[in-house]
């Protein structure tokens, strides 16, 4: 009886690139890198857990994204993120309608806001996985009611995690950003996962 030799995947390929999301604020900051990749939606439930913060809940999905694709994508590397806006404590997830949205800017008015963006990659190969959460503190000014109600009618950022386009009108929202990875607040912190990237051998160029 002969033995059938066991096969043997080449590690020094560059493996696919695939990010967990549908996301197309995420899809524009990936495409910046100029790296083909295919963005596929992750199975995962993004209800938070009772007495996690908002920073956990951010880290914990952003793993949780990039490992519900690993059976599908046994030979790439999955990239995940995740994003929590913290108020206090209290997370705001995306508004989905004006009405939700004009209560979270109303809620944010005069205040400070840190929106956790967590990043995982998953080399899928060696089912290893590296994470980081990058934290993004912004001061939000106090501004009238009909002035909020007009920038969501202008901008419509009712996907958005806190109700503001920072990377487009929200901007005016503003009073101050402080961080380390001005692509963060966006969805996606690009200088984290560069640092990722070639960490796993991955050729950026």
């Amino acid at each position: 009886m002969t033995a059938t030799p066991l096969e043997i995947k080449p590690l020094d390929r560059i493996p696919p690139l695939v990010l967990a999301s549908t996301s197309r604020y995420r899809s524009e900051l990936l495409t910046r890198l100029r790296l083909p990749f295919e963005a596929v939606a992750p199975e995962v439930d993004e209800a938070p857990m009772p007495g996690e913060t908002c920073a956990a809940t951010a880290l914990r999905l952003a793993a949780a994204k990039a490992r519900s694709l690993h059976v599908r994508f046994p030979d790439a590397l999955i990239i995940g993120s995740d994003q929590v806006a913290d108020l206090d404590g209290q997370p705001l997830g995306k508004p989905g309608t004006f009405t939700n949205a004009l209560r979270q800017l109303q809620a944010m008015r005069g205040r400070t806001v840190v929106f956790h963006t967590a990043i995982a990659l998953l080399d899928a190969r060696f089912d290893s996985i590296e994470t980081m959460t990058v934290p993004t503190t912004v001061r939000f000014r106090s501004l009238p009611d009909d002035f909020l109600a007009r920038y969501l009618e202008l901008d419509e950022p009712y996907d958005c995690a806190g109700s503001a386009k920072a990377e487009a009108l929200g901007i005016v929202l503003t009073e101050k950003i402080e961080s380390a990875d001005p692509t963060a607040l966006i969805g996606l912190p690009l200088i984290a996962l560069t640092g990722m990237l070639t960490a796993a051998g991955f050729a950026i160029f």
